[in-house]
């Protein structure tokens, strides 16, 4: 059985047609006091797969809600999008690393199950479950959907050397160059944005990276790439976070296109991770 939480029903959709499964019938609500309620309206199946992104605190809640209803039963965690991601470190005495203590949240469910997360930005908090746990790579989806846009002599960037192995993964699918953006500081308020080795003229570049957030610096990074003579820049995240005007903040520097997948359900969203979350919880 599968069971998509409310941040992830159209990708559990897609999960279960693929694999042929039944998909549970939930109900979603908020309480007049803000209180979340979930219910799963089905009988439960002996083994389950729970399909849920968290990129809010609440979306978190719901996830804890539907493991405690599945208790009972083998549970696949598949959390597309893992909220905290990025808090995977301490930086100053006194804070907590939060991915861990949100995988230490989910452990008491898992003992007997398994853990799934696409392009985590971080993979070492893979080791703080409790069970078995793997990161699966969206990178070869994405590159074949850019692989359909007909680039013109294509370079694949990402914006920085956390990004360099999906670049080159992207870019090995591709047949394509591969570099990485070299930041030189020119002044106190000013940075210049340029591939470390590759002449972007008169080239498509596609930019590759696991997730967009506010878009500030990656429209810097277009706006760049485009003084520098790319004839087109299109953008390729697994995951669209998107918050408050990025999208605008993109378009206006000058981007061709931007391509993500539905690990978030936006409107950039269209390529779907479903085949391969699909393959790992038949394997």
């Amino acid at each position: 059985m599968i069971i998509g939480g409310p941040a992830s029903q159209l990708l559990a959709g897609r999960v279960a047609a693929i694999l042929g499964e039944v998909l549970a019938l939930c109900d979603y609500k908020t309480f007049p006091d803000g209180e979340s309620y979930t219910q799963v309206t089905a009988p439960l199946d002996d083994k389950v797969a729970i399909i849920q992104s968290t990129p809010t605190d609440r979306d978190l809640v719901y996830l804890l809600q539907l493991l405690d209803i599945c208790q009972e039963s083998s549970i696949d965690l598949v959390i597309p999008y893992f909220g905290y991601a990025r808090q995977d470190k301490i930086f100053k005495p006194g804070e907590p690393m939060t991915a861990r203590a949100v995988a230490r949240a989910l452990n008491p469910f898992l003992k007997e199950g398994r853990v799934h997360l696409v392009n985590i930005h971080s993979p070492s908090i893979l080791n703080h479950f409790c069970c078995p746990a793997d990161n699966l790579d969206a990178t070869p989806l994405l590159a074949e959907n850019v692989a359909s846009l007909g680039l013109k002599d294509p370079v694949v960037i990402s914006p920085d050397k956390g990004a360099v192995a999906m670049a080159r993964t992207a870019a090995a699918a591709l047949g394509a160059d591969s570099d990485y953006l070299q930041k030189t500081r020119l002044s106190g308020t000013e940075v210049r944005m340029a591939p470390k080795e590759i002449d972007v003229r008169d080239r498509d570049v596609v930019i590759f990276d696991d997730m967009i957030a506010t878009g500030g610096t990656m429209a810097t990074a277009i706006e760049m790439l485009r003084a520098q003579g790319a004839a087109r820049v299109y953008l390729a995240a697994v995951h669209p976070v998107l918050t408050g005007s990025a999208v605008l903040k993109l378009y206006r520097s000058g981007v061709e296109g931007v391509l993500a997948t539905d690990t978030l359900d936006k409107g950039v969203s269209t390529v779907s991770v479903a085949p391969i979350i699909a393959r790992a919880l038949e394997s």
